[in-house]
């Protein structure tokens, strides 16, 4: 017992952090906006674009450990018909529009992506695409939710 009259005891509460859930869709547009960007880089450099993340698995002797394996990332950028390249972002499985009936920048090439994306992440940082991340986001919310 004399150890423990050594140490400070209290009695406290972990406090959950009341996260903005506008500040929280901010963060994730951005980190997946970041990485379309190393991706853009990566295929304009001519190298693989492999990024990773920590996976918990069973091993054989069943016990669970992290794992880090190749996380599938799916590019937003697509190219038409006459070569043009044109760059989408989605969020919560919904295509976001940047205005009306306007879903897609025009790159024009490959090379203007990755100043776009920047452009992007600025835009998403000052709160320009809040409207359509919460839209986007109940949208999906009402989706997911069952009919009773």
């Amino acid at each position: 017992m004399s150890h423990l009259k050594a140490l400070k005891l209290a009695s406290a509460v972990p406090v959950r952090s009341a996260a903005d859930p506008v500040q929280r869709a901010r963060e994730k547009m951005i980190a997946v906006l970041a990485e379309q960007k190393q991706m853009a880089e990566a295929k304009i450099a001519g190298q693989a674009f492999t990024p990773t993340h920590v996976v918990r698995k069973k091993n054989a002797e069943g016990v669970r450990v992290e794992v880090e394996t190749a996380k599938r990332v799916r590019q937003d950028w697509f190219t038409d018909a006459n070569g043009k390249v044109f760059f989408g972002i989605r969020y919560a499985g919904k295509p976001i529009e940047f205005a009306k009936d306007k879903n897609a920048i025009e790159a024009g090439e490959l090379l203007a992506l990755p100043t776009i994306i920047e452009t992007l992440i600025e835009a998403v940082s000052a709160g320009e695409l809040d409207t359509q991340l919460t839209a986007a986001a109940a949208e999906r919310g009402q989706m997911l939710r069952k009919a009773k």
